[in-house]
């Protein structure tokens, strides 16, 4: 099971996979295509429900494209409290 922190990067990660998605242009079905996913599972990681592996985050990144390494980025991002403590 998931610890809080594990979710809440899940969640920020979903909605800034979606914002990334939105700024290319592309639907859900049009990323999932280009990513070789299916698209409810698209779906399940923009609200944060899933977590991707390894696979799925470079298939990702090659689809929107931007590297691996800024797709786990945003879901790395410390919150505003976390950065002033």
């Amino acid at each position: 099971m998931a610890t809080s922190a594990e979710k809440r990067a899940q969640q920020k990660f979903g909605k800034s996979l979606k914002e990334r998605r939105k700024a290319e242009g592309l639907s859900q079905t049009e990323l999932a295509e280009k990513a070789s996913l299916d698209r409810t599972y698209v779906s399940e990681l923009e609200r944060g429900l899933k977590a991707p592996g390894f696979h799925v985050l470079r298939r990702i990144a090659r689809a929107l494209p931007v590297s691996a390494d800024e797709l786990l980025s945003l879901a790395e991002t410390p919150h505003k409290s976390q950065q002033a403590g």
